[in-house]
């Protein structure tokens, strides 16, 4: 199974749409557990990494290297 590779501000898109209707979202956290930002009302959601893994589709915009 591929690994998707993910990084601190990238935004991704999950493949449940959030209830405000968007489902791009910013990654804010990293670690053991991911904290992800709705990109359209600012909620914030603390997920486990296994399970944010089964549920991120793709990556729309990769973060710039700092």
């Amino acid at each position: 199974m591929e690994s998707k590779t993910f990084h601190l501000n990238d935004i991704v898109e999950m493949k449940k749409q959030h209830p405000c209707g968007t489902n791009a979202w910013k990654i804010i956290r990293l670690g053991a557990d991911i904290r992800i930002k709705c990109e359209g009302c600012g909620h914030s959601v603390l997920i486990p990494r296994r399970e944010f893994e089964k549920k991120m589709k793709k990556i729309i915009v990769k973060a710039e290297a700092e």
